[in-house]
């Protein structure tokens, strides 16, 4: 097509085709760009234009002895839980072109920069409430694992093993899970440093699959949360988008070109979706008692430290509390959990449950009781 000078022109069967040809590449280019495109589930029945689709889950079918639907005169009844999306979003994106605007580029070449942000606007906004329906829809994830590897191939298993009426476990390709990019770059690391796997190209920015589960780092995910594991199809994300359109603006050498979509987001299997919260300083319960020597305090910690981690101590007439992750290996005292440690009674004493790094994941503390 030879380069559009004029705004008139969208208005012609010329113009409306390239507009739709535009159109179409805005679609293509939101699937391409969107993680959970590859992940919502497409299994729906109804018509969009109605408000609403229906999303179905069919419990699984139960074997029984031979005769038993001949002397029952029947066999079983297949259960299906039926979920309705509402498509409840009704959005639009309208920018005003003004003639003079265009001048350098043409309209097609303004349209086109355009386009390719309408397509980041529409895919922030789909994204964010895709995963937010996963999590406010989903599981909370806990786990005693401390270490990033088994953090994640607990919550994968978790997924794997799920059993009730409509899912008997779960195969491994069947899982996914979408990280923010630090935790994502956490399992980076540990493959990078640990693993040590001539199949890891550690030049790479994806390492795509962790033990058989695809992975994918996302800055959509919702504030306060480190990854969600779901199966493909948890979610459904129907949308009902419109063709680019024009108008001419009355008294004036503008034109509007419009957007308009509309979308609906509801989980339909909220029971294969996890979600792990971005970890929080633990609390440990710390007791100062009396200790064999004269001005000596005897502590007790609880719960016990986990794995490979150890303690470190600081006291004084106060201690300011450490916060998650923070390193604590200057300022603090080692100690092995058991000895007794010197202080002043009345004195506060803080006890720091810390990793391999000297990075700060519990704490608690105590007034001081010392001997005599």
């Amino acid at each position: 097509m030879a380069r559009i000078e004029s705004l008139n022109v969208l208005l012609d069967p010329s113009g409306k085709d390239f507009l739709a040809e535009l159109y179409g590449k805005v679609i293509e280019n939101i699937q391409k760009n969107t993680i959970s495109s590859a992940l919502k589930n497409q299994d729906l029945s109804g018509q969009p234009t109605s408000g609403s689709v229906e999303a179905k889950r069919f419990a699984n079918a139960q074997s029984k002895d031979y005769g038993t639907a001949r002397a029952a005169g029947k066999g079983n009844a297949v259960k299906a839980k039926p979920v309705t999306v509402q498509i409840d979003q009704d959005k639009e994106i309208v920018e005003e072109l003004e003639e003079k605007d265009i001048m350098l580029y043409g309209v097609d070449g303004v349209m086109t920069r355009r386009s390719s942000n309408h397509v980041l606007t529409m895919t922030r906004e789909l994204e964010r409430a895709f995963f937010q329906e996963a999590v406010s829809a989903g599981s909370q994830f806990t786990t005693e694992e401390t270490e990033v590897d088994s953090i994640l191939e607990a919550a994968i298993q978790q997924i794997e093993t799920t059993r009730n009426d409509y899912v008997d476990g779960v195969p491994r390709d069947m899982i996914a899970v979408v990280a923010t990019p630090n935790f994502y770059g956490k399992v980076r690391k540990f493959l990078d440093d640990t693993v040590h796997n001539a199949n890891v190209d550690t030049a790479a920015a994806e390492f795509y699959t962790f033990h058989g589960v695809s992975v994918q780092s996302s800055v959509y995910l919702p504030d306060g949360v480190d990854f969600v594991v779901m199966v493909r199809g948890a979610v459904a994300q129907p949308v009902l988008p419109r063709p680019y359109t024009a108008e001419k603006i009355p008294l004036s050498e503008a034109f509007a070109v419009e957007l308009f979509f509309y979308y609906g987001t509801k989980a339909v299997m909220p029971d294969l979706i996890l979600y792990k919260p971005v970890d929080a300083l633990g609390a440990l319960t710390v007791t100062s008692a009396a200790g064999a020597s004269s001005g000596t305090t005897k502590i007790t910690v609880t719960p016990p430290k986990a794995g490979s981690r150890s303690y470190v101590y600081k006291t004084g007439a106060s201690v300011t509390a450490p916060t998650y992750d923070q390193n604590l290996s200057s300022g603090w005292t080692a100690w092995d959990g058991t000895s007794d440690i010197t202080a002043t009674t009345g004195n506060k004493i803080g006890i720091a449950e810390v990793d391999t790094d000297k990075k700060c994941k519990k704490y608690g503390e105590a007034t001081v009781t010392s001997a005599a």
